[in-house]
């Protein structure tokens, strides 16, 4: 088991990726900590875990409210003793921010994005850093998208708030890595088992009139495999970045694009 004896707290764990996540770290063997604004969903992936035989506990936690994330980490201390890994899958419904061209986008719809992601992102970190100073190891982790390195339309502020997630990876890896603390995220090019992808879907339905099902084969044509990733693929990457096996790896962001963008 890859993450056997490792603590890890998840953000946004009641969503697709979050949830995913979290039944592949508990495969292998990692003891798990879930959180999301919403209990309801939380509850029922940890039962999921549970029920296949994993270690699971959830809370309802904002992680934008600096004193709710704080008091569940101490509660995570003395519970488990100790905090591994950090991953934050926190997501922002896109609804009514998408689909709006910038020229006509009022500066609040703009900004959300970039500030709601960038600042949980950036508080789930530094207290998950603070804990893990002390043990000298850690891997606070991510997810990002595409709009991080291209252009892309009636996307709003979202680019903006992925290429600064990325940007604060390189940042907080300059700063922690000396104490042994990896900082690594994860860019996948399209999962179709998110919402996220279908709230993407909405704007270009109604520019271009295409169905779901067109919408998918366009972006899986522009991937080496004419396929999108699925989220299981997703999440064992996360384990492997997770892992002391990718301890080389930090202060960067994993291309999981399937050869749709070139590093």
């Amino acid at each position: 088991m890859m993450l056997k004896g490792k603590v890890a707290v998840i953000y946004g764990a009641g969503g697709a990726i979050g949830g995913a996540v979290a039944h592949a770290f508990a495969r292998e063997g990692a003891k798990l900590f879930l959180t999301g604004r919403y209990l309801a969903p939380v509850v029922a992936v940890a039962r999921e875990v549970v029920s296949a035989g994993g270690s699971a506990e959830a809370a309802e936690v904002d992680a934008l409210d600096e004193q709710a994330v704080d008091q569940h980490l101490q509660s995570v201390i003395d519970t488990a003793g100790r905090l591994d890994i950090s991953f934050n899958a926190v997501g922002v419904p896109d609804a009514n921010i998408l689909g709006v061209p910038l020229v006509e986008l009022d500066v609040e719809q703009f900004s959300l994005p970039i500030a709601t992601y960038t600042a949980t992102y950036f508080l789930t970190a530094r207290l998950a850093a603070r804990r893990m100073i002390a043990n000298k190891s850690g891997v606070i982790m991510t997810v990002t998208a595409l709009h991080s390195r291209m252009g892309i339309p009636l996307v709003g502020g979202y680019g903006p708030a992925m290429a600064a997630k990325e940007a604060l990876t390189r940042d907080l890896s300059a700063e922690l890595a000396p104490q042994g603390i990896r900082v690594v995220g994860l860019r996948p090019q399209g999962l179709p088992e998110t919402d996220t992808l279908k709230e993407a879907f909405e704007p270009r339905a109604k520019a271009s009139g295409m169905t779901w099902e067109q919408f998918q084969e366009f972006l899986a044509s522009r991937t080496h495999a004419r396929r999108l990733m699925t989220l299981e693929e997703m999440a064992n990457a996360a384990v492997f970045m997770a892992s002391d096996k990718a301890s080389g790896m930090t202060g960067t962001t994993v291309n999981l694009s399937m050869g749709s963008l070139d590093d």
